[in-house]
């Protein structure tokens, strides 16, 4: 399994963790992505995955990726034999700035890429990646469309500092304290939480301190076990 990581440049490094290149046969066909801090896209480049979000809700098939925005709830993806596709794991409030739709919409919800950018666009898109020399050149590409669908979004400053707090703390923070640092009101800080990443700050808070656990136990599997991860997410 081939896995190529790039830091985006300013000002995407501060909505963006990583983009990355992934190619090759998984060492397991499924992959549960718990719920976490953090939104995801994908644009699949080789057969089509599925996901399915909870037992409640059917498995459905992606072809060319998929944009999930702050799983509150596990998401099962399950891989073909072999897999190709390019990613960005963005910061939870990462997401909004290139969206056409707000957030909340998406929130335990993955849509294919082509429902958020248009099929032509997306079309577009998967041709010039296919068409590039390596997975550098991929992840440039990527990185160029990012920065062209890139607009003005009302609000980002506070969610964006308010959720690096959060972070920082790994969720063990006030969420009161929080907007009488910001000075502004918990209601207004809810709703501007809720337009750009999705999420309330308390279930924020929350996930975030469910991932510090989650991540907690991983580390300790990595020492006892023969655990795969792919994109520092762990499949079974």
């Amino acid at each position: 399994m081939e896995y190529v990581s790039k830091v985006p440049r300013p000002p995407l490094d501060g909505l963006i963790d990583d983009l990355y290149y992934l190619e090759g046969a998984p060492p397991y066909a499924r992959l549960t992505l718990p719920p976490m801090p953090a939104a995801l896209l994908i644009v699949n480049l080789g057969a089509p995955f599925r996901i399915r979000g909870g037992t409640d809700i059917e498995t459905a098939e992606y072809a060319d990726g998929c944009v999930v925005n702050m799983p509150t709830r596990a998401l099962e993806f399950g891989y073909p034999l072999r897999t190709r596709s390019v990613g960005v794991h963005f910061k939870p409030w990462g997401l909004a700035p290139i969206l056409p739709m707000p957030a909340a919409e998406l929130c335990d919800r993955p849509v294919t890429v082509e429902q958020v950018w248009g099929r032509p666009a997306t079309a577009e898109l998967r041709d010039r990646l296919a068409a590039a020399d390596g997975p550098l050149e991929m992840l440039t590409l990527l990185e160029e469309e990012l920065m062209r669908r890139l607009c003005e979004t009302a609000g980002l400053g506070l969610v964006r500092q308010t959720s690096s707090v959060i972070a920082a703390t790994s969720g063990a923070v006030a969420i009161g304290d929080l907007s009488v640092a910001a000075g502004v009101s918990r209601t207004h800080l809810a709703q501007r939480f809720k337009e750009l990443i999705g999420v309330t700050p308390k279930r924020l808070a929350r996930t975030y301190r469910f991932a510090a656990t989650v991540f907690a136990i991983n580390r300790y599997l990595s020492v006892h076990s023969s655990e795969h991860t792919i994109g520092g997410l762990a499949l079974r």
